[in-house]
């Protein structure tokens, strides 16, 4: 099912959890290359800055190539969905001979071939198929439908941890073709999310320690947010100023009360079984879900309740999440050694160091004017003197 052989994928974990050990000062020089000798792939990689560059230019290409079938010749909409369709399938098979041929992971390439093949499917679709025919309302659910279905497929093919939050997000389309009622909305994507969560807490449990784990952690966080983002009506609904900042209870009058009332508990009932799973499991990942859900709850409490919101407020939740983050280190330094239940404030390990260096570049690039100082400007009363001869006429004052 996989397209990667999984001796290839566990080189490539253990690779790089030996290049962070390096990195802490646990192996020598020697080790280090001794283990990395041992530790060689098959497999092409590259870092993140050029892979997205590769994955922006693929996709550049890819847009270029499919627009000349069009420019000028002005098909009709059913030429434009068969040609859609066929640039989704040779889309994805250009993604299976990049990995099987070259082998790719990871290198924007691929990747950005598998995204225009979902997108090209999905156009398809819609053109050929929906565009003219008199039941297209009743079948336009096949669209996000397609799109899940085929995403849903890479992730498990290639193991794009992305592919899987992208078909969370199809799926959340899915319900308004087949119902009109919101609350009736909310509780199938709910339930879509946790039956998925289901599934992949029972796979998990047979990967616990090997190459997999790591992605079905992500998964498993993408699931548990999504549930919450469904159960929450005033972050799910798309007019979240007027709702927070005027009228809290603007949308309840959409959903039944006890619908209403019952989305409240469960919001509050909901972080700490996410932080309580995270911590049993020792998941970063969804512990970080946990936290941030239940951030979300504090923040979605008054337009819950009606209450108004103050400027302040978020100095209030600042001060609050400061002194907790502060009460947790410290408790966890006081434990013996630093560690308190498997758990400790120290850096284990480069990765998080690479994380942030990466986010600081990142940021660094979006916004150069808050790193770079201004020039100075002197003031115009300043003068420079001293000078004899400015020449061309310039005068000695310059």
């Amino acid at each position: 099912m996989r397209l990667y052989s999984s001796s290839s994928e566990e080189t490539l974990r253990a690779r790089k959890l030996l290049t962070d050990w390096a990195g802490e000062g646990f192996l020598t020089r020697e080790q280090y290359q001794l283990l990395q000798k041992e530790t060689a792939s098959d497999l092409r990689t590259t870092n993140i800055f050029l892979r997205l560059v590769l994955f922006l230019f693929t996709l550049i290409s890819v847009g270029a190539a499919a627009a000349l079938f069009f420019v000028g010749s002005g098909p009709s909409e059913q030429t434009i969905g068969v040609f859609s369709l066929i640039f989704a399938v040779v889309c994805y098979a250009a993604a299976e001979f990049a990995v099987f041929q070259a082998g790719l992971y990871r290198y924007g390439i691929e990747e950005a071939l598998t995204a225009c093949s979902v997108g090209f499917l999905c156009a398809g679709i819609q053109f050929a198929f929906l565009s003219d025919s008199p039941d297209s309302p009743k079948l336009e659910s096949l669209v996000p439908a397609a799109g899940a279905i085929l995403a849903l497929w890479i992730w498990r093919r290639f193991g794009f941890s992305y592919a899987f939050f992208a078909a969370m997000i199809f799926g959340v389309f899915l319900p308004g073709y087949w119902t009109s009622s919101h609350s009736a909305q909310h509780l199938i994507v709910a339930m879509f999310y946790a039956t998925g969560l289901v599934g992949i807490a029972v796979v998990r449990s047979r990967h616990r320690f090997d190459y997999l784990e790591e992605g079905y952690s992500l998964v498993e966080a993408f699931l548990w947010l999504g549930i919450y983002l469904a159960i929450n009506l005033k972050l799910s609904s798309l007019d979240l100023p007027a709702q927070w900042w005027w009228s809290g209870t603007r949308d309840s009058s959409e959903f039944a009360r006890p619908f209403y009332w019952t989305t409240w508990v469960l919001i509050w009932c909901l972080p700490p079984i996410v932080l309580a799973r995270g911590i049993r499991q020792k998941d970063r990942f969804v512990i970080a879900v946990g936290a941030i859900a239940a951030v979300l709850t504090f923040v979605s409490n008054k337009p819950y309740l009606g209450w108004p919101r103050h400027t302040w407020d978020p100095i209030l939740l600042g001060i609050v999440l400061t002194g907790v983050a502060l009460f947790i280190r410290r408790w966890l330094d006081r434990g013996p050694g630093g560690i308190r239940h498997g758990f400790t404030a120290m850096r284990l390990s480069g990765k998080d160091k690479q994380w942030i260096d990466a986010g600081s570049t990142f940021f660094g690039l979006l916004s150069p004017q808050s790193i770079t100082p201004a020039p100075h400007t002197s003031s115009p009363d300043v003068r420079f003197g001293g000078g004899h001869s400015g020449g061309g006429g310039a005068s000695g004052d310059f």
